[in-house]
């Protein structure tokens, strides 16, 4: 009976067993969920992840080669308690009535990132809304994004990023959500600038029965400029509702434009205006995301007593009626161009290849990962090096010397003494409160001279600096990692690397409708 006609072959269970022990080595499979809280609307995601270590020989870098969605919540109405922050009982009830509806426990949660944008940021806000996830706290990224940030998060969540590397394409993001328009100028799949303003569909609320309910100081201010009066309990014409939307549509066509924000603009901008050296960049597309993007692209026609429609309908006029503009493109994700969750795996360094100056700081957790470029030519420049690192912490938002943070570059050339030093002092050029305040300076380098470095930091640049150089890891743009304390027996230290996602493989949608 046991005959067959073709050859075959018997694993028995110790080669079974053998097989999945490395297959485990180089493979990782995560549940994830990814959590948005912002000024005007929350919702969270569940997924999961397939990790596989890259093919070279005991790297210590996985990426991701497979992902689903395996629920998506409906979009909430960020709830606020009548002093104006922001009701997190209501928050709570929520997110665990999410994890019911999709079946998930929390601790069949492998990993998760909660992102805080807009009102949620506020401290008081911020405070109550981690501790939420408290008992997650070794597995959650709580990322704090300011515009700048979440203009990066929107075009990688949205897909814009994906786009233009796809089509080696420089594309223009426009996310338009409640409070604010943030824009990412994309080249080749590479974020050249980002900006941000206050100009959004809910910085009007009006209710049938309560009338003007919410009114934001923005909102305020351009009707301030039209004659229009918005006072709480008021009511608002239809034609003033046209009129604060159109202004609001043709000052965020101003920065489409990439040109220099006229009077009214400046006064709304949060953060700085479009660098002049992009102001004659020739772009191939627009896309946009965000909550008024999803009336832009028709795929919502509610009103929910906002400008949303409103300033979707003056955008789509604009557009139509500007031949000069590149065409409009749907990157496949609106109010949902945010992250799906966070990647996360370990990987041991060596201590032979580390130098930790004061070992009991550790461990340490959930350190932002500060990305910098640095032009490592054969004569490096201290004060390039510090302007990358000081770019890289405007990127991210990020008050120098009121955290730690780590930052990541890949090292190339020689390491001579001049040219570590020329480094070493760029970087603490750069971050003058880090080491006046002793925060843990974190450098986490791709290439062999993380001693080195650290040695020439300590000794002869800031002797006094709590420096923390670990070479052989490779880190990008969004990742987060914990330092465990050095093992002494092995003399390695543990690093987990969490990674923030976003979902890919978007393909490009030209819209009719925009």
């Amino acid at each position: 009976m046991h005959d067959l006609e073709f050859e075959h072959l018997h694993v028995n269970a110790e080669d079974a067993a053998v097989n999945e022990v490395a297959w485990a080595a180089d493979n990782v499979e995560l549940t994830t969920v990814g959590i948005d809280i912002g000024s005007s609307t929350s919702h969270l995601m569940f997924a999961h992840v397939h990790l596989q270590r890259l093919s070279a020989a005991l790297s210590s870098r996985f990426v991701v080669v497979g992902r689903k969605i395996l629920w998506q919540s409906p979009i909430l109405l960020t709830p606020y308690r009548a002093d104006y922050t922001i009701d997190v009982d209501e928050l709570s009830g929520f997110i665990g009535g999410c994890y019911a509806y999709a079946g998930i426990d929390r601790e069949e949660v492998d990993s998760g990132a909660v992102i805080l944008t807009g009102e949620a940021l506020k401290r008081r806000n911020a405070r109550a809304i981690a501790e939420l996830f408290s008992d997650e706290a070794g597995r959650f990224v709580c990322a704090s994004a300011g515009h700048h940030m979440e203009g990066q998060m929107a075009a990688h969540g949205s897909g814009a990023v994906a786009l233009s590397r796809a089509h080696s394409a420089v594309l223009l993001n426009v996310d338009i959500g409640g409070g604010t328009t943030k824009l990412a100028l994309i080249e080749n799949g590479r974020i050249l600038a980002t900006c941000a303003i206050a100009a959004g569909g809910r910085l009007i609320v009006e209710d049938e029965a309560q009338g003007l309910t919410r009114i934001e100081p923005p909102a305020e201010e351009i009707a301030r400029e039209l004659g229009i009066e918005l006072r709480p309990g008021g009511s608002l014409s239809v034609a003033d509702r046209r009129k604060i939307a159109a202004r609001m549509a043709r000052i965020i066509m101003g920065l489409i434009d990439l040109r220099e924000p006229g009077e009214l603009a400046r006064r709304l901008l949060v953060t700085e205006a479009w660098p002049r050296e992009i102001a004659n960049k020739r772009v191939d597309a627009i896309t946009f995301s965000g909550g008024v993007a999803e009336y832009l692209y028709k795929r919502e026609t509610r009103r929910f007593g906002d400008l949303g429609s409103d300033l979707a309908e003056e955008l789509r006029h604009g557009l139509a009626h500007r031949r000069d503009l590149p065409p409009v493109w749907d990157p496949g994700q609106g109010i949902r161009a945010t992250v799906i969750g966070a990647a996360q795996f370990s990987v041991q360094i060596s201590g032979n290849t580390i130098l930790i100056a004061d070992p009991y700081k550790l461990p340490l957790q959930n350190l932002p990962v500060l990305a910098c470029g640095f032009a490592l030519d054969q004569e490096i420049r201290p004060d390039a090096v510090a302007a990358e690192v000081r770019l890289a912490l405007s990127r991210a938002d990020f008050a120098e010397g009121e955290s730690p943070v780590a930052l990541s570059f890949p090292w190339r050339g020689d390491p001579s003494h001049a040219r570590l030093h020329a480094v070493a002092a760029g970087i603490c050029q750069a971050l003058p409160r880090t080491l006046e305040e002793r925060l843990p300076l974190v450098l986490l380098i791709d290439g062999d001279v993380g001693k080195s470095l650290g040695r020439v930091i300590l000794h002869e640049v800031a002797p006094r600096a709590d420096v923390i150089a670990i070479d052989g890891v490779q880190l990008k743009e969004f990742d987060y990692v914990d330092i465990g304390s050095v093992i002494e027996i092995t003399n390695v230290v543990p690093i987990i690397i969490k990674s923030l996602l976003f979902k890919s493989g978007v393909t490009v949608n030209q819209s009719a409708s925009a």
